[in-house]
């Protein structure tokens, strides 16, 4: 069957037809002018400054992505009470698991693209685009209705108590509405980077995360719909970053690929799901670590344990979202040179990236170390022993900062090398194995400390296997010579 690309509407130009679409395109044409996009290319050779330039609107954009969650909590929080604030940490990890598979597509998808890319042949690199783009739509209209029907079950299952569940399956129910926004929104940040536009992918993701935040302050604190008032503050705003790439990528026809009428293949479509296998096995495995941590905080430390890793989640995803953001901007610039056979690039990019990714790790343990006790007051300063809970646990679960960033890259470069198993499986020990063990076994001998403790450890071990994969992987990619020895040009 013959189908026609998103964004294309019969009968019109636009919305509603002519008279409408017409001064509608051309304020989203002046909208996305040359003065919003990037020039920096692909194909370039990327110095420090030129690299940090390139995935800087990509790290903002991961920055302000992760503002959604914190912002809910902040108005939860401070103005609907700590047991909904608890609530929602605890079925937060089942809504990103089903939002995750755009995570997977777009990261995928977008590493096949960019090697396509790089291999020159723009027109199968947008029948490409399009197909995972309209895939994603389909499979977020089938997670929708079965996320909506199995939410009450699945908050029992992570361990809802009778106070927190109504607001678990509220909150949840109405993030889960919104499932093809968020897959979108999530599809459509890698694919801006490698459509050589990462400030597009930023200005749509500021607005956006406004989006979020007025509504929050109207829809909590004005009307006071607690956190239903939440949840759908949250599903507009990714209503926002969701649709105009949609429009973007069918009224911009100067980008390296766009929206084109295709007919649907399963091959590209699980060439992508395969190649961002690492990306949905992070965001599962990670949501069943958080499970546990949630499991094992009510055991040993009961509902106040919940809300002080939540504040460690808000804060941490900040420092996450700058090693995520990175990977994501800097993932098509290793595809593009992959496919064009550009070795000396992939080397300096492997240099280069370790290198930033470890000055990001030590800033954030300093801040972390430094700030604990004012991050902590923001969200349960109205609780003294809660706030002590939350500052003490802070200053155990920084440490992990110095290594995350290493190993977060290294799943990516090899997402980006279009080597889906070697990425999944960095990312299946890093969450699933070290972190889940960890968590279950450390607070046997050291109570809940031992649950503060089990990231950073659980990193160091994943930092071990992160590196035998790359010594491993050297000769086939060629980013590393055989003696191991790096070349002088990698380090400029």
């Amino acid at each position: 069957m013959r189908m026609i690309a998103p964004g294309h509407f019969p009968g019109g130009d636009g919305f509603g037809g002519v008279g409408f679409a017409i001064p509608f395109r051309c304020v989203i044409l002046r909208l996305f002018s040359r003065q919003f996009t990037m020039s920096i290319s692909l194909s370039s050779h990327f110095s420090y400054g030129k690299l940090l330039r390139f995935t800087l609107p990509s790290i903002l954009m991961m920055i302000f992505t992760s503002l959604y969650v914190i912002v809910d909590g902040l108005f939860v929080s401070n103005f609907v009470g700590k047991n909904p604030f608890a609530a929602i940490n605890l079925i937060m990890p089942f809504v990103m698991v089903v939002g995750g598979m755009g995570f997977m597509l777009g990261s995928g998808g977008t590493a096949l693209v960019a090697k396509i890319l790089g291999e020159g042949d723009r027109e199968r690199a947008s029948r490409t685009f399009t197909m995972i783009l309209v895939f994603s739509i389909l499979l977020g209209a089938v997670l929708t209705v079965l996320g909506v029907i199995f939410i009450r079950p699945v908050s029992v299952c992570l361990g809802a108590t009778e106070e927190l569940l109504d607001d678990c399956v509220v909150y949840g129910a109405i993030c889960i509405a919104f499932t093809i926004p968020f897959m979108l929104q999530n599809l459509f940040q890698t694919f801006l980077v490698a459509a050589e536009r990462p400030r597009m992918g930023l200005y749509i993701t500021l607005a956006a995360g406004s989006t979020n935040m007025m509504l929050d302050a109207l829809f909590i604190v004005g009307f006071g719909w607690g956190v239903a008032g939440a949840a759908v503050a949250t599903g507009l705003s990714q209503c926002v970053g969701g649709i105009i790439p949609v429009l973007f990528f069918r009224m911009r026809h100067g980008l390296a690929f766009h929206l084109t009428p295709v007919r649907l293949e399963f091959r590209p479509i699980l060439d992508a799901c395969a190649n961002g296998s690492s990306e949905l096995m992070n965001n599962i495995s990670g949501s069943f670590v958080a499970m546990l941590y949630n499991w094992q905080l009510l055991k040993y430390a009961g509902a106040d344990g919940v809300s002080a890793y939540g504040v460690l989640l808000y804060v941490g995803y900040i420092c996450i979202a700058i090693f995520v953001g990175y990977s994501v901007g800097a993932a098509p610039i290793v595809a593009f040179h992959y496919g064009a056979g550009n070795h000396s690039e992939l080397k300096s990019m492997l240099v280069k990236s370790c290198k930033l990714n470890l000055s990001i790790g030590v800033l954030a343990f300093l801040s972390m170390v430094f700030l604990a006790r004012q991050m902590a007051a923001i969200f349960v300063g109205f609780d003294k022993e809660l706030c002590d809970l939350t500052v003490h646990a802070f200053r155990l679960f920084s440490l992990s900062f110095l290594l995350s960033g290493f190993n977060i890259y290294a799943s990516s470069f090899f997402t980006a090398l279009n080597n889906g198993p070697a990425s999944a499986a960095i990312s299946f020990m890093r969450t699933l194995v070290f972190q889940g063990g960890a968590v279950m076994v450390m607070p046997l001998a050291m109570g809940v400390d031992g649950i503060w403790w089990s990231l950073t450890v659980a990193e160091a071990f994943a930092a071990l296997v992160s590196f035998g994969f790359l010594v491993k992987m050297r000769g086939k990619y060629h980013y590393w010579q055989a003696g191991g020895q790096l070349s002088q040009k990698c380090w400029l």
